[in-house]
């Protein structure tokens, strides 16, 4: 029973973040494919596709046409992994880093809204919390490699 509750408190707020994240990507001209991208490349400034492709979970032609239209738009430049003629890097351009950065200081814009929605909790909740979802998330992950494990 209780990680059914669980798992409805995380799809909710779940679904409100994605619901969020498709009206910045459509008011900024995106598709939600394009803003995913951009949110993963942004912190590493430099990321292969198929490091990007695993991060995101989007399908390569999806993933494909996404970073064609970033790297038309100038946010991403494509470039050849050294030793690897099949393999990409993505940079984010310097155009692409103010545009993110433009989205990120948003009236209304995620980290805003997320921003809004913790601040009723004490520093010490929200340090809980992040402790309890780091948890969580190393316990799924550990289950989840001892699954396919098994599995080979």
């Amino acid at each position: 029973m209780q990680s059914s509750q669980l798992l409805h408190s995380f799809f909710s707020v779940n679904k409100n973040i994605v619901r969020i994240v498709q009206n910045i990507a459509v008011e900024n001209d995106l598709t939600v494919p394009q803003y995913t991208i951009l949110m993963i490349v942004i912190h590493s400034k430099e990321m292969t596709q198929k490091k990007v492709g695993e991060q995101s979970f989007l399908p390569k032609s999806t993933l494909s046409q996404a970073v064609d239209g970033l790297v038309r738009l100038g946010l991403l430049e494509r470039q050849q992994v050294v030793g690897n003629r099949r393999e990409m890097n993505l940079i984010i351009s310097e155009k692409g880093e103010r545009y993110f950065k433009d989205i990120h200081l948003q009236n209304g814009g995620i980290h805003e809204l997320f921003q809004a929605a913790i601040k009723p909790l004490s520093n010490m909740q929200r340090e809980e919390l992040l402790n309890m979802h780091l948890q969580i998330a190393k316990n799924l992950e550990a289950y989840q490699t001892t699954q396919g494990d098994e599995m080979k």
